[in-house]
């Protein structure tokens, strides 16, 4: 006999008050914290306890007695079901607020290190249409609103949107996204409209088969767009007439590609790309520099924002042409190219073979002769043999992912012993954790947040260390 558990309890007219990580809010209830999403400080609501855990619990909203008075109307329709921008409901001025104090606390709580005064975030001109890529995946099963279940007019399940949070094959059909240019949602719900009146099948990813699987929109500053279709399996004439409809119907296409990926995983970055029409990449441009970009390169997705983190992290390194920098997880080699003109010589290192293809072509687009790159990971490459036969530099820049540094490459840095480290961080949470275990050898002397994705929880933060002897 099966026994049944208790269900979860509700907990009537508590009140939420603060943000918590990850973009939920939190509240507290018989001392224990409790998590909830799509709420802000100051809403006043019933809860339905859905995970309880010996320090904490998790729960929904099913009820609001009362609004905050920070509450405004979120401006897309698909706000609460899709899982991006769940903070636009709140102002952008306690967004920064919330992300300043977040950084605070990471530095503080995790880090335990002295710190100077933190400087204002520096917050994105634009808060809507400000990404440069967005990926939608097309799907045969999209997710019905309770809404459409209650009329019975969903009799059509194909839709191309986002993955809804935690059900891997249920995608959500996106009429209108506020994060990228309006020609992105042109081109989404065209190409729709073509598939749907050309009975073009949409990929089933439990059966694994479907002609649409997923599309690709990158744009510029510079106003050039890529398009980047991916089908499942070819069927030469079906995917021929719908890129000749779309190259017709938005001749401002300026790189046309496609993929046949037939793989069980979306990736594409081991798959080969097919140019159809115009060039096999798009440009952007930085304070004259131009860096190449191609459908597989990295590229910051705030285009404005990636400007004003890339000229702070130029500050604080303190250039004056006589340094030796080592950029480490340099990507595409847009820092380090960034930064050449104002540096001796710049090492950029980063695992990714393509990634370091990219840089070395940005540097010689842009007749840059000082950049040394170096493909492979960075506990293996930045060694002492290493250190040794480029020098030791006087300034090391490093941007690692979420999860921040390897103990190996903090024990490397150490023995590079540089003056100045500048680093740049996704995470203001590891990037704490490194700082401590930097503390020996290095005092923060500046800490500058940075906002790349407005409506989010995510933050930069820009850190300068300088050498305790």
């Amino acid at each position: 006999m099966v026994r049944k558990s208790k269900p979860h309890p509700i907990i009537e007219h508590i009140t939420i008050t603060d943000i918590a990580a990850e973009g939920k809010a939190l509240t507290r209830y018989n001392d224990k914290v409790v998590f909830v999403p799509h709420v802000i400080p100051g809403d006043v609501v019933d809860l339905q306890v859905t995970k309880k855990k010996s320090a904490y619990l998790e729960a929904r909203a099913i009820r609001f007695h009362s609004y905050s008075p920070q509450r405004i109307q979120p401006v897309c329709e698909h706000f609460g079901i899709c899982g991006g921008c769940k903070w636009q409901m709140l102002p952008y001025a306690d967004q920064l607020a919330y992300k300043q104090q977040q950084v605070s606390d990471n530095l503080v709580r995790i880090g335990k290190i002295e710190l100077p005064e933190i400087q204002p975030i520096l917050g994105s001109v634009k808060t809507e249409f400000y990404r440069n890529k967005l990926e939608f995946t097309f799907s045969n099963k999209k997710w019905l609103t309770t809404e459409q279940m209650d009329s019975g007019l969903a009799e059509n399940m194909n839709g191309v949107g986002f993955h809804i949070p935690g059900m891997f094959d249920k995608v959500l059909d996106i009429h209108k996204c506020w994060l990228q240019d309006d020609i992105s949602n042109q081109l989404r719900n065209e190409i729709r409209t073509y598939a749907e009146k050309h009975t073009l099948s949409f990929f089933d990813l439990r059966k694994q088969e479907g002609l649409l699987r997923t599309m690709i929109v990158r744009t510029t500053s510079t106003g050039e767009l890529m398009l980047i279709m991916v089908f499942f399996h070819e069927d030469d004439e079906v995917r021929t007439a719908l890129l000749n409809h779309l190259a017709l119907r938005f001749p401002q296409i300026t790189s046309l590609l496609y993929v046949i990926n037939s793989k069980a995983n979306d990736t594409i970055t081991d798959q080969e790309i097919v140019l159809y029409k115009g060039t096999d990449c798009i440009y952007e441009e930085m304070e004259g520099l131009k860096f190449k970009i191609g459908p597989k390169s990295f590229y910051q997705t705030n285009s404005e924002q990636a400007y004003t983190l890339y000229k702070v992290a130029r500050e604080f390194a303190g250039l004056t042409g006589t340094e030796l920098v080592y950029d480490l997880y340099t990507g595409t080699g847009t820092i380090a190219n960034f930064i050449a003109r104002q540096a001796r010589q710049v090492i950029g290192i980063e695992y990714v073979p393509e990634a370091i293809d990219d840089a070395v072509l940005n540097s010689s687009l842009n007749n840059i002769q000082n950049t040394l790159f170096y493909a492979g990971d960075m506990k293996d490459i930045l060694n002492e043999s290493f250190i040794l036969q480029h020098g030791r530099p006087d300034v090391i820049i490093t941007d690692p992912p979420r999860a921040g540094m390897h103990n190996d490459v903090i024990d490397a840095i150490l023995f590079a012993a540089p003056r100045r480290i500048v680093y740049v961080s996704c995470n203001p949470a590891t990037q704490a954790r490194d700082l401590s275990l930097l503390n020996n050898a290095y005092f923060v002397t500046r800490v500058q947040p940075v906002d790349m994705f407005p409506h989010t929880h995510h933050v930069e933060n820009v850190v300068l260390l300088e050498a305790r002897n």
